[in-house]
């Protein structure tokens, strides 16, 4: 079964294929994404890679928290379930107040 893996600290200058590539040393890898920033297109700093198996997983965390890749450090562990979060709040431009 196949294991989600949040990766943190990952240089600005890291392509998903490298990353992919890096964390192939710990065995097979399912997908790697870097997140992007929807409004300049840049990388937030961290991702996920999905390993194979659990024991492939568990040898990526050991091989690569703490250590470093393109310049920074990797913070790697398994990923959490997104939390739900509140719904966004809409700007009220004062149309229903008559002030704006």
């Amino acid at each position: 079964m196949a294991k989600k893996l949040y990766v943190g600290g990952i240089s600005y200058g890291t392509s998903e294929d490298a990353l992919k590539a890096h964390f192939a040393q710990a065995g097979a890898v399912e997908s790697a994404s870097i997140i992007m920033d929807k409004m300049t297109n840049r990388s937030k700093g961290f991702g996920f890679v999905q390993m194979t198996t659990d024991a492939e997983a568990d040898n990526a965390i050991n091989m690569f928290n703490g250590k470093p890749l393109d310049g920074r450090n990797l913070t790697v562990n398994e990923a959490r379930p997104m939390e739900p979060r509140a719904p966004r709040k809409s700007f009220d431009r004062g149309e229903s107040r008559g002030n704006w």
